[in-house]
Protein backbone atom coordinates (compact mmCIF):
# COMPACT_ATOMS: atom_id res chain seq x y z
CA UNK A 1 0.00 0.00 0.00
CA UNK A 2 1.11 3.55 -0.67
CA UNK A 3 -0.52 6.60 0.86
CA UNK A 4 -0.13 10.33 1.09
CA UNK A 5 -2.09 13.25 2.55
CA UNK A 6 -2.62 16.82 1.43
CA UNK A 7 -4.35 19.80 2.96
CA UNK A 8 -6.60 22.20 1.04
CA UNK A 9 -8.32 25.35 2.33
CA UNK A 10 -11.83 25.66 0.87
CA UNK A 11 -12.15 28.83 -1.18
CA UNK A 12 -15.38 30.83 -1.37
CA UNK A 13 -15.65 30.23 -5.14
CA UNK A 14 -15.79 26.45 -4.47
CA UNK A 15 -19.01 26.69 -2.47
CA UNK A 16 -22.64 26.65 -3.60
CA UNK A 17 -25.68 28.67 -2.50
CA UNK A 18 -25.91 26.55 0.69
CA UNK A 19 -22.32 27.51 1.59
CA UNK A 20 -21.23 23.87 1.08
CA UNK A 21 -18.39 22.78 -1.18
CA UNK A 22 -20.04 22.15 -4.53
CA UNK A 23 -19.97 18.37 -5.04
CA UNK A 24 -18.11 18.56 -8.38
CA UNK A 25 -15.16 20.29 -6.75
CA UNK A 26 -14.22 17.12 -4.90
CA UNK A 27 -13.11 15.60 -8.22
CA UNK A 28 -10.59 18.46 -8.48
CA UNK A 29 -9.48 17.99 -4.87
CA UNK A 30 -8.91 14.29 -5.53
CA UNK A 31 -6.94 15.08 -8.68
CA UNK A 32 -4.66 17.32 -6.62
CA UNK A 33 -4.21 14.49 -4.11
CA UNK A 34 -3.37 12.00 -6.91
CA UNK A 35 -0.86 14.36 -8.51
CA UNK A 36 0.83 14.96 -5.16
CA UNK A 37 0.93 11.21 -4.42
CA UNK A 38 2.70 10.67 -7.74
CA UNK A 39 5.12 13.51 -6.95
CA UNK A 40 5.73 11.93 -3.52
CA UNK A 41 6.65 8.70 -5.34
CA UNK A 42 9.17 10.67 -7.40
CA UNK A 43 7.37 10.64 -10.74
CA UNK A 44 5.16 13.49 -11.91
CA UNK A 45 2.13 13.19 -14.17
CA UNK A 46 4.00 15.40 -16.62
CA UNK A 47 6.86 12.88 -16.77
CA UNK A 48 4.42 10.05 -17.43
CA UNK A 49 2.75 12.05 -20.22
CA UNK A 50 6.17 12.84 -21.71
CA UNK A 51 6.72 9.05 -21.89
CA UNK A 52 3.66 8.91 -24.14
CA UNK A 53 1.30 7.53 -21.52
CA UNK A 54 -2.06 8.97 -20.54
CA UNK A 55 -3.97 8.16 -17.37
CA UNK A 56 -7.65 8.95 -17.92
CA UNK A 57 -10.22 8.44 -15.17
CA UNK A 58 -12.67 5.71 -16.18
CA UNK A 59 -14.60 5.39 -12.94
CA UNK A 60 -15.40 7.72 -10.02
CA UNK A 61 -17.47 6.98 -6.90
CA UNK A 62 -18.04 9.13 -3.84
CA UNK A 63 -20.08 8.84 -0.67
CA UNK A 64 -20.73 11.99 1.36
CA UNK A 65 -21.22 12.01 5.13
CA UNK A 66 -20.96 15.73 5.95
CA UNK A 67 -20.35 18.89 3.92
CA UNK A 68 -17.25 21.05 3.90
CA UNK A 69 -17.77 24.80 3.94
CA UNK A 70 -15.94 27.97 3.03
CA UNK A 71 -12.60 28.37 4.86
CA UNK A 72 -12.58 24.79 6.20
CA UNK A 73 -9.22 23.10 6.00
CA UNK A 74 -9.78 19.66 4.50
CA UNK A 75 -7.19 16.92 4.66
CA UNK A 76 -7.39 14.40 1.87
CA UNK A 77 -5.76 11.04 2.42
CA UNK A 78 -5.15 9.14 -0.82
CA UNK A 79 -3.98 5.55 -0.98
CA UNK A 80 -3.39 2.78 -3.44
CA UNK A 81 -3.79 -0.63 -1.83
CA UNK A 82 -3.87 -2.76 -4.98
CA UNK A 83 -0.71 -2.97 -7.10
CA UNK A 84 -1.43 -1.40 -10.52
CA UNK A 85 -1.68 -3.45 -13.69
CA UNK A 86 -3.29 -1.77 -16.69
CA UNK A 87 -5.31 0.28 -14.22
CA UNK A 88 -4.62 2.06 -10.96
CA UNK A 89 -7.24 2.49 -8.25
CA UNK A 90 -6.98 5.45 -5.89
CA UNK A 91 -8.99 5.59 -2.65
CA UNK A 92 -9.66 8.84 -0.83
CA UNK A 93 -10.86 9.92 2.58
CA UNK A 94 -11.55 13.59 3.28
CA UNK A 95 -11.31 14.89 6.85
CA UNK A 96 -12.11 18.06 8.74
CA UNK A 97 -10.62 18.18 12.24
CA UNK A 98 -10.11 14.41 12.16
CA UNK A 99 -13.73 13.65 11.16
CA UNK A 100 -14.22 11.81 7.87
CA UNK A 101 -16.66 13.77 5.68
CA UNK A 102 -16.51 11.61 2.54
CA UNK A 103 -14.91 8.57 0.95
CA UNK A 104 -14.24 8.17 -2.75
CA UNK A 105 -12.51 6.02 -5.34
CA UNK A 106 -11.22 6.67 -8.84
CA UNK A 107 -9.97 4.14 -11.37
CA UNK A 108 -7.46 5.32 -13.95
CA UNK A 109 -6.17 3.30 -16.88
CA UNK A 110 -2.82 3.50 -18.60
CA UNK A 111 -3.23 4.39 -22.27
CA UNK A 112 -0.60 4.62 -25.00
CA UNK A 113 -0.93 8.20 -26.29
CA UNK A 114 -0.09 7.21 -29.89
CA UNK A 115 -2.20 4.09 -30.30
CA UNK A 116 -4.93 5.18 -27.84
CA UNK A 117 -4.93 1.60 -26.53
CA UNK A 118 -4.64 0.42 -22.93
CA UNK A 119 -1.27 -0.77 -21.73
CA UNK A 120 0.37 -2.09 -18.58
CA UNK A 121 1.63 0.20 -15.87
CA UNK A 122 4.97 1.61 -17.03
CA UNK A 123 8.00 -0.09 -15.48
CA UNK A 124 9.40 3.16 -14.11
CA UNK A 125 6.19 3.74 -12.13
CA UNK A 126 6.12 0.12 -10.99
CA UNK A 127 9.64 0.55 -9.60
CA UNK A 128 8.72 3.79 -7.80
CA UNK A 129 5.66 2.15 -6.26
CA UNK A 130 7.65 -0.91 -5.13
CA UNK A 131 10.16 1.38 -3.41
CA UNK A 132 7.36 2.98 -1.34
CA UNK A 133 5.03 -0.01 -0.95
CA UNK A 134 4.28 -1.14 2.59
CA UNK A 135 1.79 -3.53 4.11
CA UNK A 136 -0.68 -1.92 6.51
CA UNK A 137 -0.86 -3.07 10.09
CA UNK A 138 -4.03 -5.12 10.46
Amino acid sequence: MIEHSISIRVRYAETDAMNFVYYGNYATYFEVARVELMRYLGLSYRAIEEMGIWMPVVDFHIHYFKPAQYDDEVVIKVKVDEFPSSRMIFKYETFIDGVCINKAETTLVFVNALSKKPQRCPQVLTEKIKAHWHNPIQ
